[in-house]
């Protein structure tokens, strides 16, 4: 399979706090790579990093094999590797539409009918082009994301990262978010979600990653991670959070 990233010994200090140890491991197209763990552990850090909105300290991120920070310009790099945040991050002074919009046109250099015609593609594929009217604080938590998530996919991003997308909902609104999010991993989408959705993760991984302490722990198919993990570290983790989820 083609590798889209490589993030090669990665490392985040933030002064003498060590947040990221020696972390490496590829992205192939289509993975869908969920990021579980303790707060704290250093998973929305590594999404941070991967798209530069932190600098790392050390170590390299390879993008198609060449190194992101030097062979890409940032913003081009940006837009083929997107991100959705936890708090939507929508400008609350213009319009669904004119949101899912501006990238396109600032970015992209995309003609405002082409943008136009984008977005509500988008739009409709996430369920929400009947709000394009609408301004971010008409909307609930559940369709600000929606919208969020139709944004991204308007500059279309060869890799999207998800920061904990649900963690901002209301309970009744986290499964709608993730219905979007597996139609996308369905349809080939290739993303990393930083997660507590250890059902998602389960079912809508292909591989994922255990962090605790700043590194990776384990790395498996969710099969096995979930039902045979081998690190006692994963097996504490795990123990503590799926009865609650599972």
């Amino acid at each position: 399979m083609e590798k889209i990233l490589e993030i090669q010994h990665l490392e985040k200090h933030f002064g003498d706090h060590v947040v990221l140890k020696d972390i490496s491991f590829s992205v192939e197209k289509g993975d869908v790579i969920c990021i579980i763990g303790s707060s704290g552990s250093g998973k929305s850090t590594l999404l941070r990093c991967i798209n530069f909105l932190e600098e790392p300290t050390g170590g390299e991120i390879l993008y198609h094999g060449k190194n992101a920070e030097t062979a890409c310009k940032r913003t081009i790099y940006n837009s083929k590797v997107g991100m959705v945040f936890q708090s939507f991050n929508l400008f609350g002074n213009h319009t669904v539409l004119e949101n899912c919009m501006l990238g396109q046109m600032q970015v992209l250099k995309a003609s405002r009918a082409d943008a136009e015609k984008r977005a509500l593609t988008y739009l409709q594929r996430v369920g929400m082009d009947a709000y394009r009217a609408a301004r971010p604080a008409q909307l609930s938590g559940g369709q600000k994301q929606r919208v969020a998530i139709a944004r991204a996919l308007c500059m279309e991003p060869e890799v999207l990262l998800f920061d904990e997308p649900t963690s901002a909902l209301d309970p009744e609104m986290v499964g709608e978010v993730l219905n979007v999010m597996q139609d996308l991993a369905s349809a080939g989408m290739t993303m990393l979600i930083v997660t507590h959705e250890m059902s998602f993760a389960r079912d809508v991984a292909s591989r994922v990653l255990f962090m605790d302490g700043g590194v990776i722990v384990e790395d498996a198919p969710p099969q096995q991670l979930f039902s045979q993990p081998k690190q006692p570290r994963t097996q504490e983790f795990l123990k503590r959070v799926l009865a609650r989820q599972l």
